[in-house]
This record gives C-alpha cells, structure tokens and sequence, in this order.
C-alpha cells in the first residue's frame, strides 16, 4: 500500500468530472469514464496518451506516493492529516491555464503560487516521518539520470526530486508526448476544457491518495477539509 497526498477539486465539482471524463477514469470511485467527443481526435488516441495520468487521477502531488513504517497505521495517518489541514487556510489559485511541462500537457496557474508552494512544502515536512525511506531499487527507478544536483539531493533527502524550490504546481492531462503530438493535443484541451476554466479554483481540501497494490490505479481515499470548521465555506 502506498499514499500520497494531494490537491484534487471534489468529486461533484465540474473541473473534476471535465478531468475524469478526460482521463477517463473517476479518481474518487476509480470506474471508467466515457471520454468526451473531441474535434480531430480519436477516442484511441485520447486513451493511449493519458494512459499514465489515468492511473494517478487528476490531482496535484503535494507528497509523492510512500509507504508506511512498520510500526505506523493508516488510522495515525488519517488521524494526523485531519489536524494538519484544520490548521491550513483555504485559498484560491491564479486562474489555470492548459500549459507545456517538459514534454506533456496539463493545467498550471498562469501566474506562480507562493500560496501553493508553501502549503507543499509544509505538506512535505509535515508527513516526512510518515514515509518509510525509499529502498535502493526505488531510488533508481526514481532518477532519471537527468536530474540536477539539488532535484538529486532532493530524491535523497524527501523521497522525491521535483520538492522545495523545484517544486511546480500541475495537473497532469497526458502522459509523454512527441513534438509532433503537442500542438495537436493542447488545441484539443484547451477547446475541452475552455468551459472549466472561467472561474478561479479554490485549494479547500487536501486529498489522500491510495494505491492498493503496486501497480494499480491510485484513488481518492479521503478528503480532508483546511480550515477551522467555523470558518469554512458553505458549499
């Protein structure tokens, strides 16, 4: 079993289920989804290029996926996030835009966040004595041979190499893309998700993500509201 915890909208939320149908799959309940009709695509094309954030779900990683000590439950897991996202104020992001990140696509703010990357970097530190350290063979299979000397320090040190000051907020629509395939498909997100993006997206949640067995599609495992419970919003 390994977790991670994220920003995803919620379940009902429209981006999420523009997301879903996407993707084709609903990271809440994990059922596949009916991919949408997209102008000069073919549902073949669609589902092969988003097979990689399909299994992850739509979602901002916060905490890269990690196993549990030994010695630590799910239950002081759940039990700790609940707290720490009380003690997070809610917030909303830049408007999001479809955007180019290295050689896939997806929604990125159009402006930086400092709001963001604070919350991920306090996540990070937040949950660091809840990951067991990541084995040698993880280790390799998480470097790339490309990294720079502090994203590899950063491997290292948190687990994962795009933290702290390399740390960029994302949401993954496609997996890996030729330069051929790129113009294609962010004309096609940008018309699908034109709709979506009209109003600014508020970070009121923060999602722990599951992955059952290695290899399996990671899914909401629960949301965890920020804020005091007197001053959250009423949906």
């Amino acid at each position: 079993m390994r977790y991670a915890i994220c920003f995803t909208p919620p379940a009902h939320d429209a981006l999420s289920m523009a997301a879903g149908q996407w993707l084709g799959r609903n990271a809440f309940s994990g059922e596949a989804v009916d991919p949408p009709p997209i102008r000069g695509m073919n549902i073949t094309d669609i589902a092969y290029h988003t097979a990689l954030p399909r299994r992850y779900g739509f979602h901002a990683l916060l905490k890269a996926p990690f196993r549990l000590p030994a010695d630590v439950p799910e239950g002081m897991l759940l039990r700790h996030l609940m707290r720490f996202a009380g003690t997070c104020a809610p917030f909303d992001l830049p408007a999001l835009e479809i955007s180019r990140l290295g050689d896939f696509c997806g929604l990125a703010p159009v402006i930086p966040c400092e709001t963001m990357r604070l919350l991920a970097a306090a996540v990070l530190q937040e949950f660091d004595g809840f990951r067991a350290p990541l084995s040698e063979a993880e280790l390799e299979r998480s470097d790339p041979g490309d990294l720079s000397a502090a994203q590899f320090a950063n491997l290292y040190r948190w687990g994962h190499p795009y933290v702290m000051d390399e740390f960029r907020f994302h949401m993954a629509l496609t997996g890996p893309l030729s330069p051929r395939d790129v113009p294609r498909f962010e004309l096609a997100l940008r018309e699908f998700f034109a709709p979506y993006l009209r109003r600014q997206v508020e970070v009121a949640n923060l999602a722990l993500f599951v992955e059952e067995e290695q290899g399996a599609p990671f899914q909401v495992h629960s949301l965890h509201p920020m804020g005091r419970v007197s001053a959250r919003k009423i949906a």
